[in-house]
């Protein structure tokens, strides 16, 4: 363990070089876990669909373009929750809260929105743990600005992770700093007992409703 709220806990760890492939048990986990969690995705799509038109009028599904495994970009999938924005948000801004609807601050809080990744999950784009993937446009910045920040990119993107649950929302080039000192500690120490303690955490966070 480290503090993840020191900037410099970047050195030390161990940056693999190549792209990491999903140890076998990790792999089955995560299809297995991702093919049940279908059955609640539809019944909250449909749910959704319902008070779309009153709460959070607009398209139900969000499509972002992030950047996954090996720098590569793929499109996340979401349950929308805010607003179109009238520009784009820096690499660095903060969340623009007012532009998250009134339903879209409840999906957040509970992490539904994030439920239509298991798509993402049964794609091979993302595991259930593993480092959440930036903004492509976002992370293309990191990339230059943040030391290790390639690094983190070895293994698949996660629908939670160990500096999500360790730091909760990223805003600042500090907080990515410590992101990815998180991040990459967790792929030094990647284990499915650690993924099951992220799991855990990422359940407690959800219950208590502590989302961004």
């Amino acid at each position: 363990m480290f503090d993840l709220h020191n900037d410099t806990v970047l050195q030390g760890h161990v940056i693999p070089k190549q792209p990491v492939s999903q140890p076998w048990p990790k792999l089955i986990f995560d299809k297995c876990v991702a093919l049940l969690l279908l059955v609640p995705l539809m019944v909250f799509a449909a749910v959704l669909v319902m008070l779309n038109p009153f709460v959070n009028a607009g398209p139900l599904i969000f499509v972002q373009r992030r950047m996954g495994q090996d720098c590569l970009p793929f499109d996340v999938i979401k349950f929308r929750t805010m607003r179109p924005a009238p520009v784009a948000r820096g690499a660095f801004d903060p969340l623009d809260v007012d532009r998250v609807t009134r339903l879209g601050r409840w999906l957040r809080k509970t992490r539904i929105d994030e439920l239509p990744q298991v798509i993402n999950v049964l794609r091979g784009e993302m595991s259930l743990i593993g480092p959440r993937p930036d903004c492509y446009d976002h992370a293309r910045v990191y990339l230059r600005d943040i030391p290790g920040y390639a690094a983190r990119h070895r293994v698949l993107p996660g629908i939670s992770g160990y500096a999500q649950t360790e730091l909760g929302y990223i805003d600042s080039i500090g907080a990515v700093r410590r992101k990815v000192a998180a991040d990459l500690y967790y792929i030094a120490n990647a284990s499915f007992r650690l993924d099951m303690q992220i799991a855990w955490r990422t359940l407690i966070v959800v219950l208590a409703r502590r989302g961004a």
